[in-house]
């Protein structure tokens, strides 16, 4: 004899089923940042089948895309709290596809190949450069540390000197003297990835700030300036943000500079000391 289900043990079936489902939600959210990181990768594969092909005007661009892709899964992993291990591996490997092989190259292809050997050591220099950053991120980010600087120049940063260069200047380079200015192109940003000289991160900018307004407007004019001048203002930002470090040490020695020297064990004279005695 049957029996029909009691309204206690619907709500019961009821609550059941919804304990279910929340995994598949948060599954369905950590999925979100991954999505993000592929197509960075994939911005990178497609940055080297076109260079492959010679159409540097379409390759360039997609290392910028990249670059954006790369922040954005960052910062929604954080917003949405599925930072996970699995991810942090997922995005290192993308970033050594997308900002190590494929603008190494992408110079290679455009400027570096009428040197021949040194060209093509060049960008294998690039190269280890960029996956030696990265393993070197991810272990000052497992040790923790300040959070407001970058320890060498990030590879995302590094590979957009050669991606805006070679934006600006679609055209190639046949002549071998003309390459020595891509050799240049190429190994300075690999020295500085590696180095430990300091880079500004925005990683820590508040986004819910009080001021949005002036925010907005410089955001609006970036885009602006962009959607008009692409070719210069890349170029600009590129290159500025990599002489950024070379001015914020010269500014660091200039403010030391002007301090009186402290001897071993003994506190610098204040100007409140000085009046005192």
């Amino acid at each position: 004899m049957s029996t029909t289900p009691q309204p206690a043990d619907t709500r019961m079936r009821f609550l059941r089923g919804t304990q279910d489902r929340r995994p598949r939600v948060r599954r369905g959210v950590a999925l979100l940042p991954s999505l993000f990181t592929m197509g960075n990768l994939f911005c990178g594969y497609s940055c080297i089948v076109y260079a492959l092909r010679g159409d540097f005007e379409s390759a360039a661009p997609y290392i910028g895309i990249s670059i954006v892709l790369d922040m954005l899964d960052g910062r929604i992993a954080r917003l949405t709290g599925t930072s996970s291990e699995f991810g942090l591996q997922l995005d290192s490997l993308a970033d050594a596809i997308s900002f190590g092989v494929a603008p190494a190259i992408l110079a290679y292809a455009w400027g570096l190949e009428p040197l021949g050997r040194l060209g093509m050591f060049s960008g294998f220099l690039f190269v280890s450069a960029a996956v030696l950053r990265l393993a070197r991120f991810n272990v000052q980010t497992a040790a923790g540390g300040d959070k407001r600087y970058f320890v060498g120049m990030p590879s995302p940063a590094a590979a957009g000197v050669p991606a805006a260069t070679v934006y600006m200047f679609a055209g190639g380079l046949t002549d071998y003297r003309a390459s020595l200015g891509a050799l240049v192109m190429v190994l300075l940003p690999a020295v500085l990835m590696v180095s430990t000289i300091r880079f500004r991160s925005f990683k820590t900018l508040d986004l819910q700030m009080r001021r949005p307004y002036t925010v907005l407007f410089l955001v609006a004019a970036g885009i602006m300036a962009v959607a008009t001048h692409p070719r210069l203002v890349l170029v600009l930002m590129a290159y500025t943000y990599l002489g950024s470090a070379f001015i914020g040490m010269a500014i660091t020695r200039l403010k030391h500079r002007g301090q009186p020297p402290t001897t071993m064990g003994q506190a610098p004279v204040t100007t409140a000391d000085a009046a005192n005695q």
